[in-house]
């Protein structure tokens, strides 16, 4: 069968208003990763050993398990162990936004040690609580430092956005697998969504080079 690139711009309407399905899903999944990566990076700070324990265990878990094995287990397993069945949309971002909570702590650990001892040690010396010491002293320098990789993150989030066709989220895959389904051409409408995913890409890496290079300046 020849390929048809008019079929490709024909179908791009409907899965672009797909797309932004998965981009609500990819902000809301990231906001919360961000949140969870934060309070598990401070939980493991406070060096508990039976809590990092378990923490290390998860992430061992996380890491090596497909994030679509664990989408699974949200959306079908919860149900079956507890009862509580969510939305596909709500299993979809609980599981993406847990599994990147792993990671963010791990991107945040990895660069904890690279803030500079002697401002906390200077903070501690002035009598500032620990919470205080972290909201304005570390966090804010580590955020800055890890940009790059929350948006590399970021794109991880967005592409996987893609797995949660398969619990029936009508997202850009699956509405272009019922485009490519009612005229048996399932490689054009793939294509469409190929290139918006592409899209919102490019612009979260674009973003997060602007915000890179305005970091640097203003640590000049």
């Amino acid at each position: 069968m020849k390929f048809d690139f008019e079929y490709v711009l024909s179908s791009l309407p409907r899965v672009s208003d797909a797309a932004m399905i998965n981009l609500r899903i990819a902000v809301l999944a990231f906001c919360l990763a961000l949140v969870g990566g934060t309070l598990l990076t401070l939980i493991r700070s406070l060096k508990i050993t039976p809590v990092n324990g378990l923490i290390a265990l998860s992430l061992s878990f996380i890491r090596g398990t497909p994030i679509l094995i664990q989408i699974f287990l949200i959306y079908y397993g919860l149900p079956a162990a507890t009862g509580l069945r969510l939305p596909p949309e709500v299993a979809g971002v609980t599981a993406i936004a847990l599994n990147s909570s792993f990671f963010i702590s791990e991107i945040m650990r990895g660069s904890l040690p690279e803030i500079d001892g002697g401002q906390i040690e200077a903070s501690t010396a002035l009598g500032l609580p620990p919470r205080i010491i972290w909201r304005k002293v570390v966090l804010p320098q580590l955020f800055r430092r890890i940009t790059p990789m929350l948006i590399n993150e970021g794109t991880v989030v967005v592409k996987g956005t893609a797995l949660l066709s398969v619990i029936t989220v009508v997202e850009a895959l699956r509405v272009s697998q019922q485009i490519g389904a009612a005229k048996f051409r399932p490689f054009e409408p793939i294509l469409a969504a190929a290139l918006m995913f592409l899209l919102i890409n490019l612009a979260l890496t674009a973003g997060g080079w602007f915000l890179e290079r305005r970091f640097a300046r203003e640590s000049r």
